[in-house]
């Protein structure tokens, strides 16, 4: 593939969706594409603002919060893992909706006790707890939550 051709191609990919600067340089590498033509490549994504780290964590933190159920921590963790500006990724998290972030802990805890009716009230409640901690959100968080 050509550098115009990578070039091209990844832009359209950014167009369709949001990506970040590490998803782009896997596809390019494993495109077998020059370490050279890949440092040009992300550098006019970025200057012709397909790529933007910041609209990529907001994009992202939303997506996970409807579509996953994501909490706070679990999309935090998520997006170091991505090797995102710390700034940027605190942003993101504090646009998040409060009533929308409530919402899906609130459904989270309810999907999990439907499934939990015959335990006790002390294991139910510890189950639950691991359940939302696991998606990501805090313990206090969960604690308010809980009924």
């Amino acid at each position: 593939m050509t550098f115009e051709q990578a070039l091209s191609r990844m832009a359209a990919l950014c167009s369709a969706s949001e990506h970040c600067e590490s998803e782009i340089r896997e596809k390019l590498q494993k495109a077998a594409m020059s370490d050279s033509d890949i440092e040009r490549i992300v550098a006019r994504l970025y200057d012709e603002q397909y790529l933007d780290t910041a609209r990529y964590c907001r994009a992202f933190a939303h997506d996970r919060l409807r579509f996953a159920r994501w909490g706070r921590l679990k999309i935090q963790q998520a997006l170091r893992m991505k090797g995102l500006p710390h700034a940027d990724i605190s942003d993101a998290l504090q646009e998040l909706p409060e009533n929308e972030y409530q919402q899906a802990l609130n459904e989270t805890i309810a999907q999990k006790e439907r499934s939990l009716r015959d335990e006790d009230s002390f294991t139910r409640r510890g189950k639950l707890m691991r359940f939302a901690a696991s998606r990501g959100f805090t313990a206090d968080e969960i604690m308010d939550a809980l009924p």
